[in-house]
């Protein structure tokens, strides 16, 4: 049980850490935390489909810019082929 518990606590770990990289990488963290939560949420609580499909598609756009001459390892079915971690490195590496 023990195992369980800290196998949980690491994957919630790495799900956080992955989700600050991507703040970061999209560059959302000059924003301000109520704005940011508030992005958020409109975007969980939108019932629009086609709304959503368009930040899908914007997403993996995203990724897809920021993979651009990364071979295709480890990569998904949506493109994406690297960790939001990644991203970020190469969003920060184009910056003067």
């Amino acid at each position: 049980m023990k195992q369980l518990d800290a196998k949980a606590k690491q994957l919630r770990a790495r799900k956080i850490q992955q989700l600050g990289d991507l703040v970061v990488a999209v560059g959302a963290d000059t924003l301000t935390l109520e704005v940011l939560a508030g992005a958020l949420l409109a975007a969980v609580d939108t019932k629009e489909s086609s709304a959503k499909e368009a930040w899908r598609k914007r997403g993996a756009s995203f990724f897809q810019r920021t993979s651009h001459g990364r071979s295709g390892a480890g990569g998904n079915s949506r493109g994406a082929t690297e960790s939001p971690g990644d991203a970020a490195s190469a969003r920060d590496a184009d910056r003067p």
